[in-house]
């Protein structure tokens, strides 16, 4: 399981000119699930992500996690995270789960960010969407599992 956690001061998607998940300050998570990956790898994100700090606080510094500031959730299934590019100039995609499981886990993924008492907005699973972000920072982190 791959997550790309993105610190924002607002985001969305839109599909077809429609926007169906948007946030104001929190963080958009681009989703990518194994072969392989399970409930395990899911809860352990989960928990991983409600407890990051990495919000500032009134000194300037990373200790406050997406509760403290009042953040939310946008998240965004997104398979390419797994794509393999050491041969050729073709990435291989081998690696990456096949719905419906992935669709299935992904959903498993953000109930338990619910869990924990987070505010999830979502994109579409398998849809071609548009994704709009403002990247505060920018801060970037990969959350490999």
């Amino acid at each position: 399981m791959r997550v790309v956690i993105q610190r924002v001061n607002h985001a969305a998607v839109r599909i077809d000119g429609e926007t169906v998940g948007q946030i104001q300050k929190g963080l958009l998570l681009l989703v990518g699930l194994a072969e392989g990956d399970g409930e395990e790898q899911v809860v352990k994100a989960a928990d991983k992500i409600a407890k990051m700090r990495i919000f500032e606080d009134e000194a300037g510094k990373t200790n406050l996690g997406i509760k403290d500031v009042g953040g939310q959730i946008l998240s965004v299934s997104q398979f390419t995270l797994l794509a393999d590019t050491k041969k050729g100039n073709r990435p291989s995609f081998v690696h990456a789960m096949r719905p419906p499981k992935s669709s299935q886990l992904w959903e498993e993924f953000n109930q338990e960010l619910v869990k924990r008492g987070l505010t999830v907005e979502t994109g579409e699973f398998g849809a071609d969407m548009k994704v709009e972000l403002e990247n505060d920072g920018p801060f970037t982190i990969v959350l490999d599992l």
